[in-house]
């Protein structure tokens, strides 16, 4: 099969409207049309359900059927670019965001990225989450300029709506109940040892710790924690976070 052959190809394999390309034969010369489209339902049968697979609360939201007419949508528009599937899916969100039949679902697309974050911190490299205890020689007059180096799986997940409780309560998390506070929220997801955790942020801490990772040092992230609210608390955050490995390095 010529290269323009499989380029017509693929392009045939994600569009239901296209025609079985020309040079596309059996084994016996004949026009495959039918196992063609056999062949087409398969793949994109298998890539929806790589994508629920990936995303378990927006399916439990949605429900299956709308899900999988959603997630052939995405695939028709984003059909993916490597045969390692670890990572497709990344832009679901994205796509989420601006699909016109789920904008009564606004808080559905920060959801989605709860789930990217927790897929992307379960392939994440491994490494040793920092010590508390090498703080303890630090210097006092040192301790503001504090550099801090991110755990590889490390996401910051902020959202407007109640997006972690939403998940947890569509995941098993937690129990399913009324949302009666429909505040925002934020959440790291992290994996210091074997198991991906999520943990929610009080005020500020999202902004403190973005402006840790970001290699700010420690007297600045305080600062813009603090510029965005007056609740951040410095000691019970850095104490969360150093608890849940979130960082793997101190200069």
């Amino acid at each position: 099969m010529s290269r323009h052959t499989q380029e017509l190809f693929a392009v045939a394999l994600m569009d239901q409207e296209k025609s079985i390309p020309e040079g596309t034969t059996a084994w016996n010369g004949a026009r495959p049309v039918r196992r063609f489209g056999v062949y087409r339902n398969n793949m994109t049968s298998g890539l929806a359900a790589a994508l629920s697979s990936r995303f378990p609360a927006a399916v439990n939201l949605v429900g299956y059927d709308f899900f999988d007419a959603m997630a052939r949508e995405f695939i028709r528009a984003h059909p993916p670019r490597s045969p390692v599937l670890l990572t497709y899916g990344d832009e679901f969100p994205c796509f989420v965001e601006s699909f016109g039949p789920v904008a009564e679902f606004r808080y559905l697309s920060d959801v989605c990225r709860l789930e990217v974050a927790r897929g992307q911190a379960y392939h994440a490299r491994d490494a040793k989450p920092l010590d508390p205890a090498s703080l303890v020689s630090v210097e006092p007059e040192k301790v503001a300029f504090l550099r801090f180096a991110p755990h590889p799986s490390l996401s910051i997940i902020q959202s407007r709506y109640p997006a972690v409780t939403i998940w947890a309560m569509n995941t098993g998390e937690e129990e399913l109940r009324p949302l009666d506070d429909w505040d925002a929220e934020d959440a790291i997801v992290v994996r210091p040892e074997m198991i991906v955790n999520v943990h929610r942020l009080s005020p500020g801490e999202a902004t403190f710790l973005m402006s840790l990772c970001s290699g700010r040092q420690l007297l600045q992230a305080v600062n813009d924690a603090t510029a965005e609210t007056n609740e951040f608390a410095l000691d019970a955050s850095l104490t969360r976070a150093l608890r849940n490995g979130v960082f793997t390095d101190v200069y």
